[in-house]
């Protein structure tokens, strides 16, 4: 017998199964080795995330009241009067922050807006803001009563306005407020006049106050219906030399000037203005400035829809169909779309100032 095949493959297997045991043992080995650091580009991620705070911001306390109902402002207080900024009591989700309704030591019942930690850069500027809005005092602007900073907590007080939001009022499905969404036509036309009288107010300053988010809301109704504006969280200042305030886009889709899709974003006392006519519109027909409107077998825009209604003589038709129809005058109604389209004109030099349309509405809201 030829032992030389024979002994070539038990040569191979010896082989082979000395391999196999050696590579066992070096993943045995391997297994058991703890790993010497954490996965770097984990950590680095991480770090981007959760930016380590600044001890001085954590450390800074500031805080004024521009009213004297408010006897002590601190953030104990205000915790407290929130119970810790429950979620039961929040009454409103505005511009950066949820806004509470809340009863101070004193008794004294406020609305309480907690900011969101990025709306404002630093204490310096937040004080800055505050200040000047604080001084802010109009029938139809809703008071700031006060602030209080702590670390990285921004907090506002404003006066408590009873019947919430125009939003809520004309929209909400509040059974125990049974005149809610049908207000009559006289009390809307007050309604508009109020916010025309408040936007008057703040570009008629000496240094005029854009508001940059006119819309339903942030107009906040009294018990006596009149109307409040409310939540200055994009507002900004023009000085006597400007004639805007360049800044990002800012507002509202359906209430933004059709400038800014031009790519033209600069803040402007005509931009309010047109922000306002669209809510001329919504108030008198409730349709929301976002939603579209079919006419003629097209869907279109609710500005474009209102021109259109407008140019046929249509305006009684526009007018909310729950509102009895024997309370409206057809002149009167006329003259009030045709201001609503003239502040809602596509050309911003077309547009007039509020206190021009405050001169216009006064005429028709006798």
């Amino acid at each position: 017998m030829d032992l030389a095949p024979a002994l070539i493959v038990a040569a191979i297997s010896s082989f082979f199964s000395l391999s196999l045991i050696l590579a066992c043992i070096f993943l045995i080995c391997r297994s058991t080795k703890k790993p010497a650091s954490p996965n770097p580009p984990q950590t680095r991620s991480l770090n981007r995330t959760r930016p380590t705070p600044n001890p001085a911001a954590l450390t800074a306390c500031d805080s004024a009241a521009f009213d004297p109902s408010l006897t002590r402002i601190d953030m104990a207080e205000l915790s407290a009067a929130t119970k810790n900024f429950s979620s039961d009591l929040i009454i409103g989700d505005g511009s950066f922050g949820y806004v509470y309704k809340a009863t101070l030591s004193n008794g004294v019942t406020v609305a309480i807006k907690k900011l969101d930690p990025n709306a404002f850069q630093g204490l310096r500027e937040f004080r800055a803001e505050m200040e000047t809005l604080g001084k802010l005092r109009h029938p139809n602007i809703v008071k700031i009563l006060g602030f209080c900073s702590s670390g990285l907590d921004r907090i506002l007080i404003y006066e408590f306005i009873e019947r919430g939001s125009l939003d809520q009022l004309i929209y909400g499905e509040d059974q125990e407020n049974p005149d809610g969404r049908f207000l009559c036509w006289y009390t809307r036309k007050k309604i508009v006049l109020g916010i025309a009288n408040g936007l008057a107010y703040l570009h008629g300053l000496d240094t005029p106050i854009i508001h940059r988010d006119i819309k339903a809301s942030n107009v906040l109704l009294d018990r006596d219906f009149e109307a409040h504006i409310s939540d200055f969280g994009l507002a900004r200042q023009i000085e006597e030399s400007q004639t805007h305030v360049s800044t990002q886009v800012a507002g509202t889709m359906g209430y933004m000037p059709p400038e800014y899709r031009e790519g033209n974003t600069a803040a402007t006392v005509v931009a309010d203005v047109y922000s306002f006519g669209v809510l001329m519109i919504e108030i008198a027909t409730q349709n929301r400035p976002n939603w579209p409107v079919r006419f003629e077998g097209k869907v279109i825009g609710l500005v474009e829809w209102a021109r259109r209604m407008v140019a046929q003589n249509r305006e009684i038709e526009m007018v909310y169909q729950k509102i009895p129809r024997d309370a409206l005058i057809q002149e009167e109604v006329k003259e009030y779309f045709r201001i609503a389209c003239m502040c809602s004109s596509e050309g911003s030099k077309e547009r007039p100032a509020m206190i021009q349309v405050v001169e216009l509405l006064n005429q028709i809201s006798t």
